[in-house]
């Protein structure tokens, strides 16, 4: 990297190409900061998109540049990128208490509450909440709750987890291999043992040919009936699944599927996991994923969007049946051997709860759900474009898929090419969204209007016919 002044290096975001002088933002992230989910080399050669601030559904860069936050972050932001009340919250309790362990018998106001409002939100009858810092830790945890149970129980063989093929669940060695990616277990030896994984419920990828939705969500459910009883029911500690799959594609399943996999579940009498991480708070039109697909889990576990990521949370929730074994353990041992030191961050409780009430008093939910319907069916008018396989989505969640051939579904070149493209023309169109192999996924914070919802489909009409030519695909 040039030292000397006036020195400039060129970089590309977004199909936007600017001049970078050595000691900018720009040059600076690119020799200090290795990211998450990047190709490093590419990311020496190209460079950040700095975003310096936001406000409602749009995020500004270092120029002054302007986009849509079609991601919500990372599906994240309900309320916004500028809700006041979210920073009063924030600095109301970092004066009054700013940190305060949970540990050993030690508790505070902004947590008891917390706890209590999210038990009383619960879709079904729930016993416990406990606190992390993050939708990975919080699985990871469930993870050695489930096998902390299993001891409790003197049924040291229930130990598998089965998870699905597409499904993401965190990025920990233990969430990592729940999670069913390719991309998150090449080079770093995962999964480990004893997670399965069984079949996406991808009807439009992965079904037979001829095969109905209804078909196709049963044959699912005898895969895992199948995998239950050669694995040993006995040896099955849980099963977890996102309501609507997020990273994975944003994959809602057929109508039938929820029921028949927990008609399975129930008859080996084995617990259910429900990763609301992405869905919770929201983001389908109901408050939880769970209702939107008739699910009753044993443990739910959410994030994201409790907090609207202003804040690092997150929270797992127990019924009775998963807590009870787990007390009886700790009282035996004399401890629960896990926590992290900011499990229950006062500061974070305190901006969950101002963001919990936001949702409730703006009727958020019921907006994700009114907008939801319309920028769904915005969306579907995609599917008119040669270039797009298949428009999924509900309510404040959506993807588009993009083949080279329609009938084959093929991909052009290699996969994930076209998803590249249309992310890149997008963002040079003024709205962030985020590729996922070639589908391209959009996720408004639960704040957006149809205006916005409009805005975000236009975009996409005019993005993916010069993604289409500069593909050579017509």
């Amino acid at each position: 990297m040039g030292n000397a002044a006036g020195d400039r290096r060129r970089t590309h975001h977004g199909g936007i190409t600017m001049d970078t002088l050595p000691n900018s933002p720009e040059a600076r992230d690119i020799e200090y900061h290795f990211h998450p989910y990047t190709d490093a080399r590419r990311h020496q050669e190209q460079g950040p998109l700095v975003i310096e601030r936001g406000e409602g559904i749009h995020v500004y860069d270092g120029a002054g540049n302007r986009y849509i936050e079609g991601l919500a972050g990372l599906w994240s932001v309900a309320v916004g990128f500028s809700e006041e009340r979210l920073v009063q919250a924030a600095a109301a309790q970092m004066r009054k208490l700013p940190y305060s362990p949970s540990f050993a018998h030690r508790s505070h106001g902004p947590v008891i509450d917390l706890a209590e409002k999210l038990i009383q939100l619960a879709p079904v009858p729930m016993s416990k909440v406990f606190f992390t810092n993050s939708g990975s830790e919080a699985n990871d945890t469930v993870m050695k709750m489930l096998w902390y149970r299993a001891n409790a129980m003197g049924e040291p063989q229930r130990k598998k987890i089965i998870s699905r093929k597409r499904g993401y669940h965190g990025i920990t060695i233990a969430s990592g291999s729940l999670t069913g990616l390719p991309y998150n277990h090449m080079s770093f030896d995962l999964p480990i043992q004893g997670i399965l994984h069984v079949g996406c419920p991808h009807f439009w990828r992965e079904a037979h040919e001829g095969e109905s939705e209804d078909d196709f969500a049963s044959r699912l459910a005898a895969e895992l009936d199948d995998t239950i009883r050669r694995e040993g029911p006995e040896t099955i500690a849980a099963f977890i699944g996102e309501p609507v799959m997020g990273a994975g594609g944003v994959i809602v399943p057929p109508a039938s599927y929820w029921a028949k996999v927990q008609a399975v579940l129930r008859a080996h009498d084995i617990p259910l996991v429900a990763d609301e991480v992405i869905c919770g708070f929201g983001r389908t039109g109901k408050l939880f994923g769970c209702e939107t697909m008739a699910i009753e889990p044993d443990i739910m576990v959410v994030s994201k969007q409790m907090t609207s990521s202003y804040l690092p949370m997150a929270a797992i929730l127990m019924n009775d049946r998963i807590f009870q074994p787990i007390a009886d353990e700790t009282h035996r041992i004399g401890t629960f051997g896990h926590g992290f030191t900011t499990s229950g961050h006062p500061v974070a409780a305190a901006v969950a709860l101002e963001n919990l009430a936001i949702i409730e008093e703006r009727d958020l939910v019921g907006n994700a759900a009114r907008v939801g319907a319309h920028l769904q069916r915005r969306l579907r008018e995609l599917a008119a474009l040669p270039i797009v396989g298949e428009v999924r989505g509900i309510g404040m969640i959506g993807a588009v898929e993009m083949v080279a051939d329609r009938a084959t579904k093929a991909p052009h070149g290699k996969p994930g090419a076209l998803g590249a493209l249309a992310g890149a023309r997008m963002m040079a169109e003024g709205v962030i969204v985020r590729p996922l192999g070639d589908s391209v996924a959009v996720c408004p914070p639960l704040i957006a209007t149809e205006a916005d919802a409009d805005a975000i489909v236009d975009a996409f009409h005019r993005a993916l016919p010069a993604v289409a030519a500069e593909a050579g695909l017509g």
